[in-house]
């Protein structure tokens, strides 16, 4: 991209008419945008070729004027596409340098691709154009994680491991009910960008505030793009950001669900849990201890939720208290949207890459769940089965659990003449009940981790995965035709 200390000048600018001074270089470089906001450059030209169009059915341009356009503009976009295209930073942003290059392919006639346009909405139009495409996206790659997660979870249904709370175990579950769990989260992930993209706005015809002397046909152009509503009021359509910050918002949420999977991942592969192991391609060594294998990846993936949430409350400031209708506060949000989209679809392509070869280790799982006395509260009920109320059950159950620690036994090598010394309401079938399998298999209740109600979450969650599948196809299909 051009950065030259030349200046292009106020008065040389297209919009320069009434000023009879050059912009300082500094001012130049404070003000332009176009050093990254050249990311929109498809989504403008799009919007152009619509509105030219449009332009066209309504009698603002000829039949041969919006075939020259069109032709001009996607002669831009060849360009673009070859990488040919130069930026000059003096154009300010991606709309008046499409134009520049437009001019100069068509000649003054390239002006007219102007008519009836703010870059207030302009812009308004890229960015909505941007995240409906960014949302597709990450949908298409929370449904290959969702489909990552249901093959790891099949492959460990049988596998048992500590469930927790407070990072102490607590009770024992099935590695696939945990995973599953994230499933869920996904599910409700890949909800929230469905219904920004329902919910989202054609904001183009609004001009700069207050609409445009021409009869605009909006809904023409909203069909042509993919919209399925106008923005209704001119100056909330150029002024408003709730789309950005609530693209945002999902962003984060989805990034905070793979924060936590991955704290999970640095736990279970650490030497104290040994739940399960990382290949050496998802691991990293340390500079100066030559035995480390440390989970860098899931750490990153860890860390990366700090920017998404610095990003969000970042443009939230950016946009409290900004007075109607425009104002160049809001070409900062780009800054926010683009690295949000590319962390995203990073952090969700590389999460669900170590599920994927994610080793489990069944037997220590099954020791960890073992050593923990996660059966003790089965082994309450139990009692509360013989009459005793849960409170009194609960505290034998608690002294039994003293009675193993100190003697460094698992619940199932009390010996009976000590359960009965604790209460004689215990009788030979209490070695049934502190069964890991029996265990899980009691917990029956809709949304359990018995296998029966695991087997049912996998069956669900495997169909919804397969429909929101089939969703994002139509969503791409309809956006490329």
């Amino acid at each position: 991209m051009t950065d030259s200390e030349a200046t292009g000048g106020g008065r040389n600018k297209p919009w320069g008419g009434r000023f009879s001074q050059d912009q300082t270089p500094l001012f130049e470089r404070v003000n332009a945008s176009l050093p990254y906001d050249h990311v929109l450059a498809p989504y403008d030209l799009r919007g152009s070729r619509a509105h030219v169009r449009m332009l066209g059915s309504v009698g603002v341009l000829s039949a041969d004027e919006v075939a020259t356009l069109v032709d001009g503009l996607d002669r831009v976009e060849q360009e673009l596409t070859e990488g040919s295209l130069e930026w000059d930073i003096r154009d300010e942003d991606v709309h008046m340098a499409l134009e520049k290059r437009l001019v100069a392919l068509v000649g003054p006639l390239g002006g007219k691709v102007h008519t009836g346009r703010s870059r207030n909405d302009q812009v308004a139009l890229d960015v909505q154009l941007y995240l409906r495409d960014a949302v597709l996206g990450h949908l298409e790659r929370i449904v290959s994680f969702l489909e990552v997660l249901l093959r790891v979870a099949e492959r460990n249904e049988t596998v048992v491991i500590p469930g927790y709370t407070h990072l102490q175990r607590a009770q024992p579950v099935l590695l696939a009910h945990h995973l599953l769990a994230y499933v869920a989260m996904l599910e409700r992930d890949a909800g929230r960008f469905i219904r920004w993209r329902e919910s989202s706005w054609m904001p183009l015809g609004a001009g700069a505030l207050a609409g445009v002397n021409y009869p605009l046909d909006r809904e023409l152009v909203a069909r042509e793009l993919g919209f399925e509503r106008v923005a209704l009021n001119a100056m909330d359509a150029v002024a408003s950001r709730d789309a950005a910050f609530e693209y945002l918002a999902a962003c984060t949420m989805c990034a905070l669900h793979l924060s936590r999977l991955a704290e999970e991942l640095v736990l279970w592969t650490s030497q104290e849990f040994g739940i399960a192991t990382l290949p050496d391609e998802w691991t990293s060594g340390s500079s100066i201890m030559p035995q480390k294998k440390n989970p860098d990846a899931a750490e990153l993936v860890r860390g990366k939720a700090a920017g998404f949430l610095g990003r969000l409350v970042s443009l939230g400031a950016l946009i409290k208290g900004l007075p109607l209708a425009y104002n160049k506060d809001l070409q900062e949000d780009k800054l926010y949207l683009f690295a949000t989209r590319d962390e995203l679809d990073l952090c969700l392509e590389a999460a669900a890459a170590m599920v994927d070869v994610i080793e489990v280790d069944d037997e220590r799982g099954r020791a960890a769940a073992e050593g923990g006395f996660a059966q003790a509260t089965d082994v309450a009920d139990y009692l509360v089965a013989r009459g005793l109320p849960f409170r009194d059950a609960h505290h034998v159950a608690g002294r039994l659990v003293g009675v193993a620690l100190a003697s460094g036994r698992a619940l199932s090598e009390v010996s009976l003449d000590e359960l009965v010394e604790l209460s004689p309401l215990f009788g030979p079938d209490y070695y049934e009940v502190v069964d890991l399998d029996r265990v899980i298999a009691a917990k029956i209740s809709p949304g359990g981790t018995s296998p029966e109600r695991v087997r049912e979450q996998l069956v669900l969650a495997s169909e919804t995965t397969v429909g929101l599948r089939r969703l994002v196809r139509r969503l791409r299909e309809e956006d490329l035709g």
